[in-house]
């Protein structure tokens, strides 16, 4: 009797339910899942100290499996231990061997990929897009150390994988915050899609990469249960050693282990059936009686710790003006301005102080963006993430604190968020909202050019504000503030807000267009002046040049109506009534890229079938360098003496 062999029998037991699962879907990744039985078995079933009837229990210890492709071994390993799913009810039922059968088919939580979105929330993040998943266990592991859980965290990547810039930024990450919690394995089976991976993610330079940043590397045959097992053992006793080097494991594994014929390049995606199928288990049955694999040792899951997270707390918040003077800042309200980043960083702070956990995130900008009012707040000090200059990796980190249930806010210049589109992607397919901060937006930044400039950051957003997740909650709500009363209260709003938010900050200071009675939901809009001639809608600084251009327009006898759209999504029904009580005749103003708000605005009034006439001005090529926002709106065909000149174009074109 030996774990070992009892190991080796629920290993091989697993290569043939995992071919089988990928089976019958007729499509999966099996031979990737071959490569992984043994580090499965022995995590899932000797290691990881986890409650299969609550998966998402607070406590446990959590698996990121950034390989996102191989999750049919993981499903064959809940169907065996009968790790819960959530039905279509929100009940907690154990996987069944039928219910893994369903993979990939339409109406089965059994999905293509990993994701708690869909009913497992034995996964914290959907992966599949390649290189993420670390970041997420680095998250994971801040909101654990955060709470005070003595719980750990695995994430299995692929060789090939590790090709991807974003796993040494968490690498870096993991190092810079002594996060020894995680323990990264990687997945060392020498194959990618196409071919074999390059030398430079072989195992032999893998082993060398980490130890150059600073990492025990555990070298091990990823197939001989007892290596895996004093491996994982040994990341155990280094991980509470304050002087212990982290420790990562680079599993040496076989591509389609137990089956000669799964092996080798040319297997990747394909799931044999038929006759195949049985060659596949025929084999691995050769193998099982190959290598002595036998049932002959009870396997038992180890005992949850017993620590559990404080429960949030939550606490009326001050107004902005209250906020402003326990500051020490109430000069702000005298001067009568100031600017939407630095409004973002007070609300930020007053947002920690009412929320508990409410967490701050930025990536080395945090002067600029205004998240360094947290940071130098003692009393929230703790609850600041440093992430450097390193975008992917603290999205993909943020996802993980929010899986952790933080309330993750995200900040950098907008246009460094571009880096992490795939990431921000990658968090709302999860369902674990961030609340993300880009500064600088749009073309008013100035001087510092159109490559710090966040301009096509809206079209991104916007996409994703017109569908729907699985809560029913907008993809994202897309937020740009027009002054700092305004932000300060959407900030507030984003804080309680279960879905995902981006708010878009600017760098020129603005006059207070609002006051403290001034309400602000997410969604809305706010109408500033009303008129019947045309109507005019604006978003952050444009609606402060709106506002200059319609004393010029007073003045040539034009009565125009303007509503700050500091929103997407927006009531469509209530902006096409103010439509239709100024003729018809719309003007959309924002200073960035198109595609953006005057397109969502174009999009519900011709949905309504009624006739619009629709303008939209935003910036139509390439921006530069300037001294001031007047004078980029200047270059941009955008300042007041345009907006004056394309409403009475329009209007001219009306009357004849």
């Amino acid at each position: 009797m030996s774990l070992d062999s009892t190991l080796h029998q629920k290993s091989v037991d697993l290569a043939k339910l995992t071919y089988q699962i990928t089976g019958s879907a007729g499509s999966g990744h099996p031979s990737t899942g071959a490569s992984l039985v043994h580090l499965i078995s022995a995590l899932l079933y000797t290691h990881m100290r986890h409650e299969p009837a609550n998966p998402g229990h607070p406590s446990a210890d959590r698996l990121v499996l950034s390989e996102g492709h191989a999750v049919p071994v993981v499903y064959a390993a809940m169907a065996d231990l009968g790790i819960h799913y959530r039905d279509a009810n929100n009940d907690l039922k154990p996987v069944t061997r039928d219910l893994a059968m369903t993979l990939r088919q339409l109406d089965s939580p059994i999905d293509g990929h990993p994701n708690p979105a869909l009913g497992m929330p034995f996964f914290d993040a959907a992966t599949g897009s390649l290189g993420q998943g670390l970041s997420v266990a680095a998250g994971l592991a801040v909101a654990a150390k955060l709470d005070g859980l003595d719980k750990r965290i695995f994430c299995i990547m692929g060789d090939g994988e590790s090709r991807e810039g974003q796993i040494w930024e968490a690498v870096d990450f993991i190092r810079d915050h002594d996060l020894k919690a995680v323990c990264p394995i990687f997945n060392a089976n020498a194959f990618g899609q196409t071919s074999e991976v390059s030398p430079q993610q072989s195992a032999d330079t893998l082993v060398k990469k980490l130890e150059a940043a600073g990492y025990e590397v555990l070298d091990i045959d990823g197939h001989q249960p007892s290596a895996i097992v004093e491996a994982l053992s040994t990341h155990a006793q280094k991980q509470h050693d304050p002087e212990a080097a982290p420790v990562a494991i680079v599993a040496r594994t076989v591509k389609g282990w137990g089956s000669a014929s799964q092996q080798g390049n040319g297997h990747h995606g394909t799931a044999p059936t038929g006759e195949a199928l049985d060659a596949v288990l025929e084999e691995l049955s050769a193998t099982e009686r190959q290598i002595g694999a036998a049932a002959d040792t009870p396997l038992k899951i180890p005992m949850l710790p017993a620590d559990k997270p404080e429960a949030a707390t939550h606490h009326a918040v001050k107004s902005f003006d209250d906020a402003l003077k326990a500051f020490g800042m109430e000069s702000v309200l005298e001067k009568g301005k100031l600017a939407t980043r630095k409004a973002y960083g007070i609300a930020l702070r007053a947002a920690g102080h009412a929320h508990s956990n409410v967490v701050a995130l930025d990536a080395e900008v945090s002067n600029s963006t205004g998240a360094d009012a947290f940071k130098k707040d003692d009393a929230l000090a703790s609850r600041f993430v440093e992430c450097k200059i390193a975008e992917q990796n603290m999205l993909s980190a943020a996802l993980g604190m929010s899986a952790a249930g933080k309330v993750p806010f995200v900040s950098t210049f907008g246009k460094f968020m571009v880096r992490a589109y795939d990431q921000i992607e990658m968090a709302i397919l999860s369902g674990k909202p961030i609340k993300l901060v880009g500064s600088h937006a749009g073309a008013t930044l100035g001087a510092d050019g159109p490559s710090q400039m966040a301009l096509c950051d809206v079209a991104f957003a916007r996409s994703f504000a017109t569908m729907r997740t699985q809560t029913g909650h907008p993809g994202m709500v897309v937020l740009t503030p027009s002054d700092a009363y305004q932000c300060y209260a959407l900030v507030q709003q984003m804080a309680e807000y279960e879905g995902f938010a981006y708010l878009r900050t600017l760098r020129p200071d603005t006059e207070f267009l609002y006051g403290p009675e001034d309400e602000f939901v997410l969604g809305g809009h706010e109408l500033l002046i009303e008129g019947r001639d045309l109507l005019i809608l604006a978003s952050g600084y444009m609606v402060h040049e709106a506002n200059r251009a319609l004393e010029q327009l007073d003045e040539a006898g034009i009565d125009a109506t303007l509503v700050d759209m500091y929103s997407l999504p927006f009531d469509e029904e209530a902006i096409a009534d103010l439509a239709n009580e100024n003729n018809g005749m719309v003007l959309t103003l924002e200073d960035n890229y198109g595609n953006a708000m005057g397109s969502a605005v174009a999009d519900a009034l011709s949905a309504t079938g009624d006739g619009f006439t629709i303008n939209q001005m935003h910036v139509k090529h390439l921006p530069k360098s300037g001294q001031s926002p007047d004078e980029l709106l200047r270059y941009c065909n955008l300042s007041s003496e345009h907006i004056v000149q394309q409403a009475m174009s329009m209007l001219e074109l009306s009357a004849t």
